[in-house]
């Protein structure tokens, strides 16, 4: 079950993850907050934490920040590639799975979405 899929904007790898607002429901509570760190798992099972935040005032548009840009480095994301992130509810105690996608591109058109294979922070 995917909480939220994402096709990559410049922004997204350079700076914050803007999350899109829909899906706030499905990241962890922020108890009255504005941040909540959270731990995801990747493909390769290591364990990333990331924070992510909304602003005290107006529009509560959720970034994710805190671990994000070692995420980005480490799986050489750029544009148009694809984050999911996915919330397994049926273990003992849930917990997030992140999984990044590589853009494939055939004469200039996109092919598809492959996941990116595993490497070691």
């Amino acid at each position: 079950m995917t909480t939220f899929s994402k096709i990559l904007r410049k922004t997204d790898t350079s700076k914050t993850l803007s999350v899109p607002r829909k899906y706030l429901e499905s990241l962890p509570s922020f108890k009255g907050g504005h941040a909540v760190e959270f731990q995801a798992i990747d493909e390769s099972g290591f364990v990333w934490t990331f924070k992510c935040s909304i602003r005290k005032k107006g529009h509560p548009k959720p970034v994710l920040s805190k671990g994000w840009r070692a995420f980005v480095r480490n799986k050489k994301l750029k544009g148009g590639d694809k984050i999911k992130f996915s919330l397994n509810q049926t273990a003992a105690t849930p917990f997030y799975r992140v999984q990044a996608e590589k853009e494939v591109k055939i004469f200039g058109a996109i092919f598809g979405y492959s996941p990116i294979i595993a490497t070691f922070p």
